[in-house]
């Protein structure tokens, strides 16, 4: 995500041997000159094989987000993708978790690497973009055409889908403020897609969760945006 102007602060108050086997060393007995003992040359084995990877056969959830997604000034472990994956894990469902977040990302970016992010068995869609659009003040019919898109791209492979919330700054006005907003909830309206009202919920606007920027979960806001996340996430992963 690109840094923030001054005024988002107060906005988000409201976002992976080779074994070399040596073979005995022979020496034949040397010529009754006394010349020097001739040595075999050592006898070795080809490098064992290494072994393939195991692929990861679970079904998949894939995270299609921008730097608060990616994690961007947490240990990879702290972002909150990984923070929902150990909840996957603890529950027992079975679901690899993908972080598919790329700093920087409008919703133009995430449509247009939508492709890669939907190979494999993925089962469902948890869709995270946005901020970068409100923080350019892009358009919100360019907001709302693109996460279209990417939901009805989704749902074409019978893969369920949870929207994210996010909200605008406050320099481009109030009806640009109020639009962004609504591109939401219209949206979960008309694709019958879960909706998390406002992925920060909890986190934005309070100093001790954000880090220096403002914007940035710190490894305990990122907690809470993961149990934000978990709330509509867990039914969904049960019965899907």
């Amino acid at each position: 995500m690109m840094h923030p102007r001054s005024t988002l602060a107060a906005l988000l108050g409201l976002v992976l041997t080779t074994a070399m086997a040596c073979g005995s060393r022979d020496v034949a007995p040397g010529p009754a000159t006394g010349a020097s003992p001739v040595t075999k040359p050592e006898a070795t084995q080809p490098p064992a094989p290494a072994a393939a990877p195991v692929a990861d056969a679970r079904p998949r959830v894939v995270f299609l987000g921008d730097s608060l997604t990616a994690g961007l000034g947490l240990a990879a472990q702290d972002a909150y993708p990984s923070l929902v994956q150990q909840k996957v894990d603890a529950a027992a469902l079975g679901y690899q978790v993908v972080n598919a977040g790329v700093s920087g990302d409008t919703s133009a970016g995430g449509l247009s690497r939508l492709d890669w992010a939907l190979e494999g068995d993925v089962r469902v869609m948890f869709v995270a973009l946005g901020g970068n659009d409100g923080l350019r003040g892009l358009p919100a019919e360019e907001l709302k055409k693109n996460l279209a898109t990417i939901i009805e791209r989704a749902q074409a492979k019978h893969i369920a889908v949870v929207l994210a919330g996010m909200e605008a700054p406050p320099n481009f006005g109030q009806s640009y403020i109020t639009a962004f907003h609504q591109v939401y909830p219209d949206l979960a309206r008309q694709y019958h897609v879960t909706l998390l009202p406002f992925l920060l919920q909890g986190v934005a606007g309070i100093e001790r969760l954000n880090q220096r920027d403002g914007i940035h979960p710190t490894a305990e806001g990122a907690r809470i945006v993961a149990d934000n996340v978990w709330t509509v996430l867990s039914p969904m992963l049960k019965h899907t």
